[in-house]
């Protein structure tokens, strides 16, 4: 090579060093080469490392199993490269958890999907072991395409506050904006597989890094619009039947307990946030109960509600509008909704603690050991009614169930408030009515799954 060529080289070489920025991100790695810092939930699968990466395979008749962080985590920015088998599933677990409670310790959260398939939704936000699909790679086929087969690929997640972001090899991918999770563990998922899929299918991961501070100084902009999942129906709640009960917007299928329309004070809608507002206390005394103006028999009720300190109010069904038409609320079955540590009534009724969180009120006390957020945290109550059988949930864990109609079922109503309502609680359909208790108490995502009765 003569003297000029080489010269050349030099600075090109040169050139090419000094345009290329040096990241002086403070990343930290949560991999050091060892599983050092990991531990496995769910099922069996294998995790071992391999040439500076994790290396997780497939094996039969085990369900999904996690490589979860020992630490958690709230607010931050992870980047990491996998390569998968194309016959595999897989994802990333972020802000996920597993507790005794929900379903026997099952991890659920976030994850980002990992999907050679051809239905190519790589990147694409999954709540596991709980809602399902919150935001697919249908809209996005630019995302779509950059996913490499059988090669490794990038991700990038940002989990700031109540807003996911994605990136698979540096297209965006998916842009969430919802505040189910705000804390949980990292996990590497290895996929169940069937009996005609074969075992010893592999993924790994390695480059595993998280940057947890100074997150605004290294966030990226995000060119897709986020997907709000507050008062919306997903792709899987769909296929399963359900339906919002509250469009977030409008009084649209609610009226006053004791109105032919919605009540024109007492409550509030404001940001997809349904109120009842305090008013001292006094039971229906402003704007009074609403209640549904279709009626329900078997179905599945999920709400979300938040207490502010001292609250009482209620979810009722079955109820019969046309009772108690004196002072106070309509009749009918009521989950509680009530400030235990703070609320005198927590230490009342006929029946002792059922009139506690989530206890169907003055008949049966919730599980002691329920899962209630703090006061002013959004909680999910969970109301099953099918034929004469009910089961109340809090959180994901069944705090109560009963039979409508049965003789203990009797029993309980004769030792209660209620023995002055012939056949309390026993009416075939209902409207689900929310509680004007006098105190200020919120509710979203309301939806509601009927199935036919047998």
């Amino acid at each position: 090579m003569n003297k000029l060529k080489y010269g050349t080289l030099v600075l090109l070489l040169c050139w090419a060093c000094a345009e290329t920025p040096k990241d002086d991100t403070p990343w930290v790695d949560l991999f050091d080469g060892t599983l050092n810092g990991w531990n496995q939930k769910g099922g069996e699968a294998n995790y071992a490392v391999e040439d500076d990466a994790i290396v997780g395979s497939t094996v039969h008749d085990t369900p999904n199993s996690f490589l979860t962080t020992d630490k958690m985590y709230d607010d931050f920015i992870l980047e990491l490269d996998y390569k998968v088998d194309s016959t595999m599933n897989s994802g990333i677990q972020i802000r996920s958890n597993s507790f005794p409670y929900y379903q026997n310790g099952r991890v659920h959260g976030y994850q980002i999907e990992i999907d050679p398939s051809e239905r190519a939704w790589s990147a694409g936000i999954y709540d596991e072991g709980r809602r399902g699909w919150l935001v697919t790679l249908d809209d996005n086929p630019e995302a779509q395409k950059a996913f490499r087969q059988n090669d490794w690929n990038h991700y990038r997640i940002e989990a700031i506050g109540d807003t996911i972001k994605t990136w698979i090899n540096g297209v965006p991918a998916a842009h969430l904006i919802d505040d189910k999770t705000p804390s949980g563990f990292i996990a590497l998922q290895v996929h169940s597989i069937g009996k005609d899929q074969k075992s010893g299918t592999e993924i790994a991961w390695r480059n595993i890094k998280i940057l947890t501070d100074s997150l605004s100084k290294y966030t990226k902009p995000m060119s897709l619009q986020p997907v709000v999942t507050q008062n919306v129906i997903n792709v899987d709640e769909a296929k399963n039947g359900w339906k919002l009960l509250w469009d977030g917007k409008t009084t649209n299928g609610w009226r006053g307990a004791r109105l032919d329309s919605f009540p024109d004070k007492g409550w509030e809608i404001e940001d997809g946030v349904l109120t009842v507002l305090s008013s001292g206390g006094e039971e229906s005394a402003a704007g009074g109960d609403i209640v549904t103006t279709e009626l329900f028999g078997d179905f599945e009720l999920m709400v979300d509600f938040k207490l502010t300190e001292g609250a009482n109010s209620g979810i009722k069904y079955y109820v019969n509008t046309d009772l108690n038409k004196g002072p106070g609320s309509s009749i009918g079955l009521e989950y509680q909704i009530l400030d235990d540590a703070v609320h005198p009534d927590a230490k009342l009724g006929n029946h002792e603690g059922s009139r506690t969180l989530a206890s169907l009120y003055d008949l049966i006390k919730a599980d002691s050991n329920k899962p209630a957020n703090p006061i002013g945290e959004w909680n999910t109550a969970h109301i099953v009614s099918k034929g004469n059988h009910v089961e109340h949930w809090l959180n994901g864990m069944k705090v109560l169930e009963y039979e409508r109609g049965s003789d203990e079922f009797k029993k309980l109503v004769s030792e209660s408030k209620y023995v002055v309502w012939p056949n309390f609680g026993e009416a075939p359909t209902g409207p689900i009515l929310l509680q004007d208790h006098g105190d200020r108490v919120s509710f979203r995502n309301i939806k509601i799954k009927t199935t036919e009765k047998e």
